[in-house]
């Protein structure tokens, strides 16, 4: 199965034009390479997502037929990622979050405009 259908299998993207773009953007790894959207994936392959500021990543148990359940997704892969790398993602989620007030809710558009101009994003 392709990369990027798989990622969509398995919901780590919506859609699979969002996944294809990860690839393309070289945010995605399997086994320690980039490669692009078309790379066949295996069982016992191992995939990187980059999910800023480190590397997920996950082992390929078992190959899905078609998209499945987010129940379903534990007994396909299995998460490998090192628990200090999830400390420091939890860490840095903390820290974007602190900027806002408690209580405020989620930002407008025009709010999520004005933050993304001031951060250059």
């Amino acid at each position: 199965m392709r990369i990027d259908k798989f990622l969509w299998c398995v919901r780590l993207f919506k859609t699979r034009s969002l996944a294809t773009d990860a690839v393309r953007r070289e945010q995605v790894q399997v086994n320690g390479r980039v490669v692009k959207p078309s790379v066949e994936v295996r069982p016992g392959d191992r995939i990187a997502l980059r999910e800023p500021p480190i590397w997920r990543s996950w082992e390929i148990l078992v190959m899905p037929a078609s998209r499945v359940g987010a129940k379903l997704v534990p007994g396909l892969m299995a998460e490998r990622t090192d628990f200090a790398d999830l400390e420091k993602l939890e860490m840095a989620r903390l820290v974007k979050a602190q900027h806002r007030p408690a209580g405020e809710g989620r930002p407008t558009k025009r709010d999520r405009r004005d933050i993304e101009r001031f951060t250059g994003e």
